[in-house]
């Protein structure tokens, strides 16, 4: 009895350890460039055709194709795209952010992603870039604008 039981609980084991495998195989998938449906969204929707309500004073380097835009409470969420890699985009968003008088607060880039926090003008935020869009030419940009 105790022998079987035994043999049940690593049985078990396995099978858990199998089903945690294949999780990151899946994850990995995305990774390399399968979209998820937000990603796609994005990646594959048309420019906004109404206002972003941003503040008029927002920086905006050349190649952003803004294409959603919501407000959540006092907050302005905008979506879009930006056509170039992470480092390109980190670069033309630092800069802009900079030339506009706003302050970093905080930034980051990696390989695959960057953020960069902002200040200025009465307002804060996040300007965060991902290579989502399965693409080398084209990523992502998501900026949360906040009052401050």
């Amino acid at each position: 009895m105790i022998r079987l039981a035994r043999i049940f609980f690593l049985a078990l084991a396995l099978v858990l350890v199998v089903a945690a495998c294949g999780g990151e195989k899946d994850a990995g998938k995305e990774a390399a460039g399968e979209l998820g449906a937000d990603a796609a969204k994005i990646c594959d929707g048309s420019p906004l055709s109404g206002a972003t309500n941003l503040p008029a004073s927002f920086p905006q380097p050349d190649g952003v194709t803004y294409v959603l835009s919501k407000k959540q409470g006092p907050t302005v969420v905008v979506d879009g795209t930006y056509a170039g890699g992470i480092d390109e985009g980190y670069d033309a968003y630092k800069s802009a952010v900079e030339g506009a008088g706003y302050n970093v607060l905080f930034d980051e880039k990696e390989e695959h992603d960057a953020e960069i926090s902002y200040e200025g003008g009465g307002r804060s935020g996040q300007i965060a870039l991902r290579d989502e869009c399965g693409e080398g030419d084209k990523i992502i940009v998501h900026i949360t604008n906040r009052p401050a």
